[in-house]
């Protein structure tokens, strides 16, 4: 699969949306530089139902040597829902519960990914995600789930210089994705999970946010790939890569993260078996930046059918080796770093 190879970057802030509706810039930036004014969406004639159809999630994730942790916040318009799943990478099992709610009841989400508190709380679980000085704070307590529960008091380090990987796209229709991820964030804080507490620590514990808003086709796909680890020198290093729904003729999500910084990339083609996902999957740039072959260990599956919304997703974890290549010529060697790469079926 692949995608065009010229890539704007967007330099300059203004809204997402101008007063017809339509996006303002189109392209990819190194941060977060549009105000998501999603009021000034016009894709209906009748706008009361607009809110339908509007999708906004803050999905966070934590890679540890031997799990990964993942907390959501989402508002799907018809439903919301609060979820988190735990992969435990040496007994090849996870372990995973959402809660579903009308109309998003109770989920209060920020208008822009800079600042504020993404929230929900009632009897059986309590989650939330704040912006502070230092980065991101995460705060779980979720008596349920499993036999023994699970909560967390983390800190995601997230440095003024630190990029991300933003991009704002067109989906036909009048439709759009305007999405940020964060990828290599250094960890600190805890975890009780099976009546054991992790202590997170920065040089083995890195955070990543996937925080997406727009209007989706209502029958959508995606392939989606991301890793955060380290070096052998210590630095480091991570992968987002990506296609699907939507016009990436101006930019693509493909980037290589080291130390912070994103180094661009254009085309990459994915070949993977779709229905057999533990068959080794590659993914290339045609330029050459990118050569990589991720070995899965573990498919994680979820499956959602609430009739007006369906979603089945098979993520993979497993370990990428290959190259990848800096703007500056520098080579990259990755030998096992720990990711996952997911295909995604949607109608919502």
């Amino acid at each position: 699969m692949t995608a065009s190879m010229n890539q704007h970057e967007i330099r300059e802030p203004s809204p997402l949306l101008n007063s017809q509706g339509a996006l303002a810039q189109v392209g990819w930036a190194r941060q977060p530089l549009l105000d998501c004014n999603l009021e000034a969406a016009r894709f209906y004639a009748l706008r009361p139902l607009q809110r339908f159809r509007i999708k906004r999630w803050d999905y966070y994730g934590l890679t540890t040597p031997t799990h990964y942790f993942s907390f959501t916040l989402a508002d799907l318009g018809y439903a919301g829902q609060v979820f988190a799943y735990v992969v435990d990478f040496e007994a090849r099992r996870h372990e995973e519960q959402t809660l579903t709610l009308p109309f998003g009841r109770g989920i209060t989400l920020p208008r822009n990914s800079t600042a504020g508190i993404s929230t929900f709380a009632d009897r059986q679980a309590r989650m939330k995600f704040e912006v502070t000085a230092e980065g991101r704070q995460i705060d779980l307590a979720w008596p349920g789930f499993g036999d023994h529960g699970l909560a967390a008091g983390l800190t995601l380090a997230v440095p003024p210089e630190h990029e991300s990987m933003t991009i704002v796209i067109p989906i036909p229709g009048r439709r759009f994705y305007y999405n940020r991820k964060l990828n290599c964030l250094p960890a600190t804080g805890w975890i009780n999970y099976q009546g054991r507490r992790w202590e997170i620590r920065p040089d083995s514990c890195l955070g990543n946010l996937d925080w997406g808003r727009g209007v989706w086709a209502y029958r959508s796909f995606w392939v989606w790939a991301s890793a955060s680890g380290f070096l052998p020198d210590g630095r480091r290093v991570g992968l987002n890569l990506g296609y699907g729904f939507g016009d990436t003729a101006a930019a693509t999500e493909n980037a290589l993260i080291l130390e912070g910084r994103i180094h661009k990339l254009g085309a990459v083609e994915f070949t993977y078996r779709s229905g057999d996902f533990m068959q080794p999957w590659h993914m290339v740039a045609p330029d050459g930046r990118l050569d990589l072959e991720f070995v899965p260990f573990y498919d994680r599956t979820a499956a959602t059918n609430l009739l007006l919304i369906t979603s089945e997703v098979h993520q993979m974890f497993g370990r990428y080796h290959g190259t990848a290549r800096t703007d500056d010529g520098e080579l990259i060697h990755l030998d096992g770093l720990i990711g996952f790469a997911e295909e995604h079926h949607a109608r919502w």
